[in-house]
């Protein structure tokens, strides 16, 4: 299977007044809060587009996969758009992966944003294009809810300019814990769990050879990670990597009180004889606060500090 390592493809910077378009890839968003998220987009001076379906409900999807589909192509082709943010995740993302145009995508490089189930879709369209795209705030979630503080001013600078000094280094109540000591540079790869393992195994599969893997997840008891991690381990996708950062894994405890392993005990089994950097309690996941993660970019773990640090912008200034 061809993983081809990618060049990175990066996306304009966001400017006052430009097009935002809003889809919805994956499950049904609450209509209340995409308007609310809408209104937050417009107070910050941006002009707002809604997919033709963004509305759609067919089951626990957000419409069919060809009309999900063609909101995204749309998004990406109008000239007037330029950045595409999700309005939320949910299921479904993977079943359009085989029906996208990845080279209108390629000749359109835009701003993407989404997280969680559209996990699938920022590594298939990394594959595919070498695009960088983020994990971060939604329109009907974080946006629709009223966004945390630091989740923005930890998001619109990503999007907005091209100095990321210092990004991943503010202060949180939960500071990052280092379990494996080691200092390396990679690509920046993952998101949440479940759905980096639906694409492993498929021509979506993106090449981790070199990668920092970030990881995240919600919802998915132990055995359940035990068994994702189990895939990735079987794929070769641990001796690949360079590094690794163990993010926010929310309500992931075993619900029955069946007897089970913990999650740092599933993650000594499969990482502990590893040799490379390994942090966790990165605030990205899940959460109200958190950072926001350029996936296709550079970054470097040093756990003598203990920091993550990117080591390029993921945007492109508007002047050639």
């Amino acid at each position: 299977m061809d993983q081809t390592i990618r060049r990175p493809i990066k996306p304009k910077l966001l400017n006052p007044g430009d097009g935002i378009g809003i889809i919805t890839p994956a499950s049904p968003m609450l209509v209340e809060k995409l308007h609310k998220g809408v209104d937050y987009l417009k107070a910050l001076g941006y002009r707002t587009f809604l997919g033709e379906h963004v509305y759609d409900s067919y089951g626990y999807l957000a419409g069919r996969d060809r009309d999900r589909v063609n909101d995204l192509h749309f998004m990406f082709e109008n000239p007037e758009i330029k950045a595409i943010i999700s309005s939320r995740g949910g299921y479904g993302t993977p079943r359009l992966l085989d029906k996208i145009n990845y080279n209108l995508i390629a000749a359109n490089p835009k701003i993407f944003v989404g997280y969680s189930d559209l996990t699938a879709l920022q590594l298939a369209i990394w594959r595919h294009t070498g695009l960088v795209t983020f994990s971060g705030p939604m329109v009907a979630v974080e946006m629709g809810k009223g966004i945390d503080p630091f989740t923005g001013q930890n998001f619109w600078p990503l999007l907005t300019q091209t100095n990321v000094d210092g990004f991943f280094s503010r202060k949180t109540e939960k500071p990052v814990k280092v379990i494996k000591q080691g200092k390396a540079k990679g690509t920046l790869l993952g998101g949440c769990l479940s759905l980096i393992n639906s694409v492993i195994g498929t021509g979506h599969q993106p090449a981790f050879d070199g990668a920092i893997l970030i990881l995240e997840d919600v919802g998915e008891e132990p055995y359940r990670i035990d068994r994702y991690l189990a895939q990735l381990q079987s794929a070769g996708v641990f001796t690949q990597i360079s590094g690794l950062i163990l993010s926010q894994f929310i309500n992931c405890e075993e619900k029955e009180k069946d007897p089970t392993l913990t999650l740092d005990e599933i993650f000594t089994n499969y990482f502990g004889s590893l040799s490379i950097p390994i942090v966790k309690n990165f605030l990205y996941g899940h959460i109200p606060k958190k950072f926001t993660i350029p996936i296709g970019v550079k970054v470097e773990i040093d756990t003598s500090v203990p920091v993550v640090k990117l080591l390029e912008a993921p945007v492109e200034s508007n002047v050639s």
